[in-house]
């Protein structure tokens, strides 16, 4: 080597550091104790978006500058998920103690591929935790995920590989008998669509069937369409069946579902995304009964309960198929019996190899709290969303478009007709948003428009609702004054 100075991504000078990460974190601290007095979501000035345009960086500047910048142009501008008034889509509102235990694994810095670690075991029972909420046997297998998406396509994966009845990780889809056909109700999540796809079976594979009026799958239409398709020769794999759909929280009659699937030999799947901890309400816990006898489950624990992105989970109940279908160890892989290489590889359950810690985030969280404070928070949100249906249907002026079975609330302002009712609930959620006085999103039930609200949130209060109704009156007559002007 020469004589120049050795390089290292170190700091100069760790006080420094410590001094400006004790800063960080105090921060943090009132970025979370003062929620409340900012708005929930506002625009970014073209101004501060042009800052994102500069070119690579090629020379240092000092960390203190980098956080005020990221103060300035990126934490001024968050999503907002984080406040009471965050109720679009569906996401969990955080923790703090999850933001702690992200900034603990990174220091730790382990990769979660494998290996004989303290994060591993971790990881393993955080898996065995989940099983323990879905009702899955000790002996079912699992892993952790990015999140939903990535736990149903795990799942599909593992599916398709039993039901094709060959090597398909050697031969390929090009031979199997049968088209295989995988069935979910016409309000399922669109990555189950995605997951066919991407595996090769094509988005025909993906069978819509009716739902009724509570937005839950027919089951006269699903027994309909599986012996449709056997008459057809196609070969019917799996069927889907959904707790919390992401559009009105209907859960399917998983029960129902399962009796099926036990009559004609096929899969049975639960996206739990949403309702895949629901029996830790034990008030509500009747409302996923069946779950346990599926043959695999996608669970979001940063939904419900409220982990920072990202944290999915799959669960399979058969753990040779899991293992079988993804199983794979190149020549700088070998395992061993000792060392640091022994034990469960992880990878060898999913599509990563190099996997985070996210399992740090989920296990500190239940040790700090409990599982039952996980579960009155799912019953707290249950409430609130009932309550806010009580003042919709008690209202002249606004009407619900879809039943209130859990936690979302599908609602809008009464107009003359359908065209006039979503230009102006659409208006009256972008001048909502636009204010910050909350976030709700939008969506459309059986060809009604309207609001959409989902409490997934653990700071939520009755007062926000009350308030955020208000706003939406108020906002809404400041529109019809205007269109009458």
């Amino acid at each position: 080597m020469d004589n120049s100075k050795e390089e290292t991504l170190d700091p100069d000078n760790w006080e420094d550091s410590r001094a400006l990460a004790h800063r960080m974190v105090d921060e943090a601290v009132d970025h979370l104790d003062q929620v409340r007095e900012r708005p929930v979501w506002r625009p970014m000035p073209d101004s501060v978006r042009a800052k994102f345009q500069s070119a690579l960086p090629e020379d240092p500047t000092p960390l203190e500058q980098v956080y005020n910048e990221y103060r300035e142009t990126v934490g001024a501008y968050p999503m907002g998920n984080i406040h009471p008034r965050f109720w679009g889509w569906y996401m969990g509102s955080s923790n703090f103690t999850g933001a702690l235990s992200d900034f603990l694994a990174a220091v730790e810095g382990s990769n979660l591929g494998g290996g004989n670690t303290g994060a591993a075991q971790v990881e393993q029972q955080v898996v065995d935790w989940l099983k323990e909420i879905a009702g899955f046997p000790k002996n079912a297998s699992g892993t952790l995920t990015s999140g939903g998406s990535m736990a149903n396509l795990v799942a599909h994966t593992v599916i398709r590989n039993l039901a094709a009845g060959y090597d398909v990780r050697k031969e390929g889809i090009a031979a199997l008998k049968a088209p295989l056909r995988f069935y979910a109700s016409d309000q399922v999540h669109s990555c189950h669509q995605k997951a066919l796809e991407t595996l090769g079976l094509g988005s025909k594979a993906l069978v819509e069937v009716a739902s009724d009026n509570s937005q839950r799958m027919r089951l006269d239409a699903l027994e309909a369409a599986i012996k449709e398709d056997r008459a057809s020769g196609l070969q019917p794999a799996c069927v889907i069946g959904t707790a919390g759909t992401t559009n009105t929280g209907a859960i399917d009659d998983l029960t129902g579902i399962a009796d099926l699937c036990e009559r004609e030999g096929i899969w049975f799947h639960v996206d739990g995304c949403i309702g895949g901890v629901l029996r830790l309400a034990r008030d509500h816990a009747h409302l996923v009964a069946g779950i346990e006898r599926a043959g695999s489950v996608a669970i979001d624990p940063h939904k419900w309960l409220h982990t920072p992105f990202e944290a999915g989970a799959i669960l399979i109940k058969d753990p040779d198929a899991h293992f079988a279908t993804f199983e794979m160890h190149g020549p700088y892989l070998q395992l061993q019996e000792r060392g640091m290489i022994a034990g469960k590889f992880l990878a060898d359950y999913g599509l990563e190899l190099s996997r985070g810690f996210r399992a740090l985030k989920i296990w500190m969280a239940f040790k700090e709290q409990g599982a039952a404070k996980f579960g009155r928070l799912i019953a707290q949100d249950i409430a609130l969303a009932r309550y806010m249906a009580e003042q919709i249907e008690a209202h002249p002026l606004l009407e619900l478009i879809a039943p209130v079975d859990l936690n979302i609330v599908c609602f809008r302002h009464l107009a003359s007709d359908e065209d006039a009712a979503k230009a102006l609930n659409t208006e009256i959620m972008l001048r909502i948003q636009e204010r910050g006085l909350a976030v709700p999103s939008d969506t459309t039930v059986q060809g009604k428009h309207g609001l959409r609200c989902a409490f997934n949130n653990h700071r939520t209060q009755i007062e926000d609702i009350d308030e955020f109704l208000r706003d939406v009156m108020q906002i809404a007559e400041e529109i019809l004054l205007e269109q009458s002007e």
